[in-house]
């Protein structure tokens, strides 16, 4: 059975996963010390809303290319977010291997579509 194309960013189920992960993000920062509010907390949450919005964003770019470009925003962001849970697992705020799972799998997908841009590109 072949799929359908995605016709909106929405379809793309990296996307689905990376805004559920955004959602665990803001419920996971609303624990943290009130000290973090305009630190960890906030980086976090900028970061992982960056890995949505550039797959959003990519998604009607003109070229493949431009496409690709944001997918290694994104993927950029993913990393950023990587370290965020090692530096808010640290000082006590929380182990949550549910979350590093997620951005594994979140990995996998972008890496994969990252793939087959640059290989319909040339």
């Amino acid at each position: 059975m072949k799929r359908e194309p995605a016709q909106s960013f929405h379809d793309l189920e990296m996307w689905k996963k990376t805004h559920q992960f955004v959602l665990f993000i803001y419920e996971y920062t609303e624990k943290f010390p009130r000290s973090e509010l305009y630190g960890l907390s906030i980086q976090f949450k900028r970061a992982a809303t960056s890995i949505a919005a550039n797959i959003a964003e990519g998604f009607r770019k003109r070229s493949k290319a431009e496409t690709h470009r944001y997918m290694e925003i994104a993927h950029s962001s993913l990393e950023e977010c990587q370290y965020y849970l090692i530096l808010s697992r640290d000082p006590g705020y929380g182990e949550r291997t549910d979350l590093d799972q997620l951005l594994t799998e979140i990995s996998k997908m972008l890496f994969s579509y990252k793939s087959t841009l640059k290989r319909t590109t040339g």
